[in-house]
């Protein structure tokens, strides 16, 4: 998967997760969908597959959420 892929269906991803965590988290996915995914990856940028690129976002999201000790 290249870089424009990924800027893609970057919301989507952030929709998975949305799904699937206590709604407490809810202003950590907000705050995700404000980051424009073009400034998250370089034009370059090529993941292993799907679930990798997957990965980097719940990644992103873990790391926001320990900044914010929710």
């Amino acid at each position: 998967m290249d870089a424009i892929e990924f800027v893609v269906r970057y919301e989507d991803y952030l929709s998975e997760i949305e799904q699937m965590v206590k709604p407490e988290l809810m202003p950590v996915i907000e705050q995700l969908k404000e980051t424009d995914p073009h400034d998250l990856v370089r034009p370059d940028t090529y993941f292993l597959s799907e679930s990798h690129a997957r990965g980097y976002v719940w990644t992103m999201f873990m790391i926001e959420v320990r900044k914010q000790r929710i």
